[in-house]
Order: C-alpha cells, then structure tokens, then sequence
C-alpha cells in the first residue's frame, strides 16, 4: 500500500468522480486533497488541457503531491476557495468535489489529539498553523460557550451537564491532554452508549477548533458562484450537520435552505439535484473501510 493509501483511504472514489462527469479540457477542484485518491482519479479521466487544483490546509498532506503538470497543490483551508481561483485566474469551473471530515491519517495520528484510542495533546488542529487547540477551548471556554456548542455540534443531550463537568475539573488542574478528557466525563455516559458518545464530544470540540461549519458554508457558497452552467458538485458528507448544510446549497441554493419560489411556485435555485435518493457505499465497501459507513454522496449541476 502506497503512503498516500495509508494516510487516506477514498470513500465512494468511483461514485463521486463519475458524479463530476469529467470533462477532458474541464477545470476541476479537489478541495479535499488528503491522500490524492479522488484527485488521482481525476486526472486520469482529464485531457492534456485539463486542470486540476487540489486544497489541503494541512502540511502532512503535501506529501502526497501529484506529479503532474495540469495539477496544482493549494495548500489553505478550502473556504478561501473563490479568492484562490481567483489568483490563479480562474473564473468559472466545471466540477468541485469534496470529501468532508477527518481523513484516516488524522484519526490514526497519536500525536494530533483527534481520537480518543490514544493519549496525546488535545489539539485536533487540521491546519497546526493555527492557533486555537482543543485544550484552549476546553480549558478557557465559559461553561456556556461549552454547553452551547456540544450541543449544536455535537447533539449531547447532557451538554450543560457536561460543560459543567469539564469546568470543576479544570479547576483542579488544565485537561492538556485527551485522557485527562475522557477521565473528567467517564462517570456521565452510560456504558452501552459511552463509545457513541465520547464520538460526539470529540467532535463537537474538533468542529469548532477547526470552525468546520462556517469553513463549509464560506466554500458551497464560492463553488456555487464558480460552478459554470452545467457544472457539477459532488459531496460526501458523515454526520447530520453538514450533511443538512450540503442539500439546503444544492435545493434551495444557499446555505439556510431558504427557498425562493417565482410567481408560479417554481423553485428558483442555481443548483439541481441529480437524485433526491443519496449515493452510500456497498457492503463491500464498507467491510473493506468501516469509516465509510456513515458516508453520504449527493451531486448537483448548476443551471
């Protein structure tokens, strides 16, 4: 297995790139790079004149470059990808695919603080340029910043209680790593649930380090600008809340699902989707990568 199959293994890889209905000379966006598998796929469908710009905020994903002269590595959070385009003059595109969440490499990372399997710094960082760790919002947070956004992101029913957890507990001493974590709230999750639940601490706390929404939200509205008529996007999605934000960009054309109608009734939106009916992998798949089961394809074409 090559470096880049290990760091990340692609969901869905023939299903989403079919989904962008590759044009030969189109210009393309993989603004998910990881381990180059979709981008890989990409370029093999693509002509000589065609090209391919591949986004990845973090560095460990530099190392699974492709070498080829109609690709470009961007290496920035994808929700700056309409000022990107924009340096490189890039007015319209043809297709945009994105591969959302936390690649296998983060996960399998002992060092990077995003899986509870191991005990390491709470950072959950992507971009380790940045500056907000998961310990600074654990450890600084007021208990009703915590309580909101383990709610809104992580959909914990005991948000307050848990806020209210992780503060006494700090008080004692910091919680700096991701089992000094896990002992402050172990007593509050039953046992049969305790897996499903540690899953949504760590992620709510991820999402917001990471400001994964609004990062989300900031890219569907620049590709749906960028996306020339007959355009594709194709997103693969894992959990609820960007999953929800994905089909109100591609039903109603925007990121509130706000659905604008004209005189007749007549969904006015610059997007349609190709199946209401999402694309999930097969039994195969799923067996083959467990991290695949949660995954969502949808795909629209721009008017």
């Amino acid at each position: 297995m090559t470096t880049a199959e290990t760091y990340h293994v692609s969901v869905l890889l023939k299903e989403s790139v079919d989904g962008l209905d590759i044009q030969p000379g189109g210009v393309y966006v993989d603004v998910t790079f990881g381990g180059g598998g979709h981008s890989r796929e990409i370029l093999r469908r693509l002509g000589p004149e065609g090209r391919l710009f591949g986004f990845d905020q973090d560095a460990d994903a530099e190392r699974n470059i492709v070498s080829d002269g109609r690709f470009t590595f961007v290496r920035s959070n994808f929700r700056y990808l309409k000022q990107w385009m924009r340096y490189y003059g890039v007015d319209q595109i043809d297709g945009l695919l994105a591969d959302l969440g936390v690649s296998s490499h983060h996960f399998d990372d002992a060092t990077r603080g995003f899986s509870f399997r191991f005990d390491s710094p709470l950072d959950m960082r992507m971009n380790k340029r940045a500056q907000l760790t998961a310990a600074d919002v654990v450890n600084n947070y007021s208990e009703e910043q915590l309580a909101d956004l383990l709610y809104l992101y992580g959909e914990l029913k005991q948000s307050r209680r848990i806020a209210a957890t992780l503060v006494k507990a700090r008080e004692q001493q910091p919680l700096l790593t991701t089992g000094q974590l896990l002992q402050a709230t172990e007593h509050l999750f039953m046992r049969e649930r305790e897996k499903k639940e540690v899953t949504k601490l760590f992620q709510a706390l991820r999402i917001e380090v990471n400001r994964e929404m609004e990062a989300l939200r900031d890219m569907l509205t620049g590709a749906c600008q960028l996306l020339r008529p007959g355009g594709r996007l194709s997103v693969i999605t894992y959990h609820s809340l960007e999953d929800r934000i994905v089909k109100n960009m591609m039903r109603a054309g925007n990121v509130d699902g706000h659905v604008e109608q004209d005189f007749y009734g007549r969904v006015q939106s610059p997007l349609r989707l190709l199946s209401n009916k999402v694309i999930t992998p097969g039994a195969a798949e799923v067996e083959a990568n467990p991290r695949s089961r949660s995954a969502k394809l949808r795909i629209a074409e721009k008017s």
